[in-house]
C-alpha cells in the first residue's frame, strides 16, 4: 500500500494536478481582492479556498505516511509545511491581518515545478558569494551619504538633511529613480554636484549591482553543470544495466544450449 502511495505522489500526473490546483488556488484568492466578486460569489470563492487547503493538506499526510521522518530531512518539504501551516493561524480579532498570508501558498510553486527549485537553489547557493558584494555596497553607500551630506545637506536638506535621509536618497539614486531631479536641484547652487552623481551611478548601478548578477549566473550555471553531470551519470548507469542484462541473456541462452546438447545425448 505505502508503494503504491509513494508510485502516486512522484508520478508526473499526479505532480500536474497539484500545479493546477495551486494555480486555481492563486487565482481565487486574487479574486477576493475584489469587492464585487466577493459579494456575487463569495461562498463559492470560500469553499474553493477550503478545498484547494484540503488537497494541499492531503498531499501532506500522504507524504508523511510514505516517508516518515525523511519527510523533514528533505527542505522543500519543510517548506511546504511552513506554507500550509500557515493557513492555519487564527484570522480573528487583532490577527485578521494573517489572513492575506494564504497567497503564501502561491509560492509551492516553486518546490513543485523543478525548474523554478534550480532557481531557488542557485540563489541559495549564490548567498555566500553575494555577502562581500553587500558589505561593499553598504560601504559605498556610506561613504557617499556622509560625503553627500557635508556637500549638500544646507542646499538640500530634503535630500541630505541628515545621514539617514541621505543614504535614502543616494538607495533611491541606485535604482535610477529621479536621480536626474535631484540632480539638476542641487546644480542650481553647487554646479559641479553632476561629478558626485554620475560616479556614485557609475560605481553602484553599473559595477556593484552587475557583481550581483555575474555571481547569480555563475551559481546557476553551476547548478546547470551539476544536473548534467547528474544525467550523465544516470545515462552511464543505464547503460551499464543494459550491458549486464544483455550479458546475463547471453549466459542463459549458453546454459540452455548447453542443457539440450546434454539431453541430446
Amino acid at each position: 500500500m505505502r508503494e503504491r502511495v509513494r508510485r502516486l505522489l512522484e508520478s508526473r500526473r499526479f505532480q500536474q494536478s497539484i500545479t493546477v490546483v495551486i494555480l486555481f488556488n492563486a487565482a481565487t484568492l486574487g479574486v477576493e481582492t475584489s469587492a464585487e466578486a466577493v459579494a456575487r460569489y463569495g461562498t463559492e470563492l470560500h469553499v474553493a479556498d477550503h478545498v484547494a487547503l484540503y488537497v494541499f493538506v492531503a498531499e501532506i499526510l500522504a507524504k508523511i505516511y510514505v516517508y516518515g521522518w525523511r519527510f523533514l530531512r528533505d527542505a522543500w518539504n519543510v517548506f511546504d509545511l511552513l506554507i500550509i501551516g500557515f493557513s492555519f493561524l487564527p484570522t480573528a480579532g487583532g490577527l485578521s491581518v494573517l489572513r492575506a498570508l494564504r497567497v503564501l501558498r502561491a509560492l509551492r510553486l516553486i518546490s513543485v515545478v523543478p525548474s523554478l527549485r534550480r532557481v531557488v537553489s542557485a540563489l541559495l547557493t549564490a548567498i555566500p558569494g553575494m555577502t562581500s558584494i553587500v558589505v561593499l555596497l553598504g560601504l559605498v553607500l556610506y561613504v557617499a551619504a556622509v560625503m553627500g551630506t557635508k556637500l549638500y545637506g544646507a542646499a538640500a536638506p530634503d535630500y541630505f538633511g541628515d545621514l539617514p535621509t541621505s543614504l535614502y536618497t543616494l538607495f533611491q539614486v541606485m535604482t535610477g529613480d529621479g536621480w536626474s531631479e535631484i540632480n539638476r536641484q542641487l546644480m542650481e547652487s553647487h554646479p559641479s554636484s553632476w561629478i558626485y552623481f554620475v560616479v556614485f551611478v557609475l560605481i553602484c548601478t553599473f559595477v556593484v549591482l552587475n557583481l550581483f548578477i555575474a555571481v547569480v549566473v555563475s551559481a546557476m550555471e553551476e547548478e546547470a553543470r551539476d544536473d548534467r553531470s547528474t544525467l550523465a551519470e544516470l545515462s552511464a548507469l543505464r547503460e551499464e544495466i543494459r550491458s549486464l542484462r544483455e550479458s546475463l541473456g547471453d549466459d542463459r541462452r549458453l546454459v540452455n544450449s548447453a542443457h539440450a546438447a546434454s539431453d541430446g545425448r
